[in-house]
């Protein structure tokens, strides 16, 4: 017997539920693209990384905030009720997961986007670039 089927899938209500609750959490690169051309998003797109890397190269739209800043202070520029939707620099990395975190004890409502700027890439969406000296 293979890995695949040695345990058996869920219940389809069990499933049902799982599966609709990870899309209440999560988002992908595809949907976050789609919806920023749309003009009306509907969410704040942040990357969570540094800003040296945010400067090498980000998602366009997106707003350099490391999750290590990521404080009541800094939200209050934003409505209560903004989503925010975080990335960082992809499957290998844990800082969107960390800024989701810290957004939730804030009280603050949040998605990852998951695949991050790796993800991005691999869609072949453009990305943005600043100089490294500004």
């Amino acid at each position: 017997m293979n890995a695949v089927i040695k345990i058996p899938p869920a219940p389809s209500p069990e499933a049902l539920d799982h599966f609709s609750k990870q899309l209440s959490y999560e988002t992908d690169c595809w949907d976050v693209q789609d919806a920023l051309q749309s003009g009306t998003p509907g969410f704040t797109l942040l990357d969570v990384r540094g800003e040296a890397s945010y400067r090498k190269s980000h998602i366009p739209s997106s707003i350099n905030l490391p999750h290590r800043h990521i404080t009541e202070e800094i939200l209050l520029n934003y409505p209560t009720d903004t989503l925010f939707v975080v990335y960082c620099a992809g499957p290998h990395c844990n800082g969107a997961t960390k800024a989701a975190v810290r957004l939730a004890q804030l009280g603050r409502p949040v998605k990852l986007m998951i695949g991050g700027l790796t993800g991005w890439q691999t869609e072949g969406f453009p990305l943005n670039t600043l100089p490294l000296d500004s």
